[in-house]
């Protein structure tokens, strides 16, 4: 195992002397080997290590241990071990996502924030296996050439090290450096699609082909040269057919236009914000609607829709009632790819130049004014908006087809509301009622940007 890291290592540049790497740890056979192997070589490149583990609260006692584990774990070999333990089946009901995406989202947001904090790389232990699973599931999917490629060696800041080492290399590893690990017991069921694959579907190809992990990971290397060359010649196309109007919309027809190779790549480039990628029959009937008009659902929120002639990508809201009390929100949460920050500050730490400014202003609100049953949730039939400085009050469908915010997305916009009286929206502000005024003492600031894993 410690050449085929050693050897990823140095073909991907993914670590050079003096580096500070934030390890992902699960208390698991791959993570542990990643965080020895890394801790063997942290005298030779002078490395920071900095081990991180998520407690789900999935698993009961078991998700416990592994914590505790996880703690010993690096205690024993002198490094530094952080924590974040959370309700991931509660954030997944509010967030309307699977258990499975929330915790992998959870995660990563963890390791961003840490490396973010320590100026340091992320480290993964995604093995070949691991890979080859990913293959075989987004085969199975019918996703085109991207999804073949894999787990990627490097994205971005994140670093798979043992991306060319089987399960089987860091269980061998764990015992000949007689390292413990935990054996989460999901890992053992059919229940999850992965595991399918891993308990079902590798030992059948293994018999065809003992080398077929290694033969996937070829592939998959040879796949992403090929990839990398379409992904930057398609994003350069897809800038030419930006509709300079409007925000994240394109001109249907110079999208046809193009070769159906760089157009199913658009439209990857596209979904991936969302993370998804696509399957052919959608790209196909996307590209059929790029000539027609229509819409296609890819997933079950995620839309691809084409109206007088401009396409783009939209996320429409799930159809069960979505609610968050604002008084529950501590700081933050993130909500649907957009992260909402509240910020209480005293007027008097706004400076001169943002209480002069409607474009600044527009996201504070008056505290006092904040009634404590409030909620953040999406439009509902009945809601009533009074527009800043004009004395007027509207119906919010008729204010957002006045404004002409596309129908596909007036489902998503996020609302702040006591009941039918909507107190702010993103993307036009506070009302005439709440807004921040000369003699507001304290208010509430909100803050939305996009989120990205």
């Amino acid at each position: 195992m410690e050449n085929k890291a050693w050897k990823t290592i140095e073909k991907y540049n993914m670590i050079k002397n003096g580096d500070s790497i934030v390890v992902g740890l699960s208390g698991g056979a791959d993570s542990c080997a990643l965080l020895h192997y890394l801790v063997s070589i942290r005298e030779k490149l002078s490395l920071n290590i900095i081990a991180c583990h998520v407690n789900h609260m999935i698993r009961g006692e078991e998700a416990d241990r592994d914590e505790r584990f996880s703690k010993a774990f690096c205690d024993n070999l002198g490094v530094e071990c952080r924590i974040l333990k959370i309700n991931v089946p509660e954030l997944a009901r509010l967030r309307h996502e699977s258990t499975e995406k929330c915790a992998r989202d959870i995660r990563y947001e963890f390791f961003i924030k840490t490396a973010n904090e320590c100026s340091a790389k992320i480290a993964t232990a995604h093995t070949a296996s691991d890979n080859a699973e990913t293959v075989i599931y987004n085969l199975s999917r019918g996703s085109g050439i991207s999804g073949l490629c894999g787990i990627p060696p490097v994205r971005d800041n994140i670093i798979r090290p043992l991306i060319s080492v089987l399960r089987e290399d860091t269980e061998s590893y764990c015992r000949k450096n007689s390292i413990d690990y935990v054996t989460d017991s999901t890992n053992l069921t059919n229940e999850y699609t992965r595991n399918k694959i891993r308990l079902g579907i590798i030992p059948v190809l293994k018999e065809i082909n003992p080398s077929v992990i290694e033969n996937i990971s070829r592939m998959t290397d040879n796949l992403r040269c090929n990839v990398d060359f379409l992904y930057s010649f398609s994003e350069e196309h897809l800038k030419r057919c930006e509709d300079a109007r409007y925000k994240e919309t394109y001109k249907a027809k110079l999208l046809y236009r193009c070769d159906e190779a760089v157009f199913a790549h658009m439209i990857r480039i596209l979904t991936s914000r969302y993370d998804i990628i696509p399957e052919m029959r959608h790209i196909k009937l996307i590209r059929k609607i790029c000539q027609s008009g229509g819409e296609v659902q890819i997933n079950q929120n995620v839309y691809a829709v084409c109206r007088q002639g401009l396409f783009r990508i939209t996320e429409k809201r799930n159809s069960e009632k979505f609610s968050i009390l604002l008084s529950d929100i501590k700081d933050r949460i993130v909500i649907k790819h957009k992260k909402i920050v509240l910020k209480k500050i005293p007027v008097s730490e706004i400076n001169n130049a943002e209480k002069n400014s409607d474009l600044l202003f527009i996201n504070l609100l008056d505290c006092d004014t904040i009634p404590y049953g409030a909620v953040l949730r999406y439009r509902e039939g009945g809601d009533m908006f009074a527009l800043p400085k004009r004395g007027v009050t509207k119906p919010v469908k008729k204010l957002f087809t006045e404004m002409k915010i596309p129908a596909e997305r007036r489902d998503s916009i996020l609302l702040l509301a006591d009941g039918n009286d909507i107190l702010w929206i993103d993307g036009i502000g506070a009302s005439e009622k709440y807004r921040c005024k000369k003699t507001t003492s304290d208010v509430l600031q909100i803050i939305v940007s996009d989120e990205n894993y």
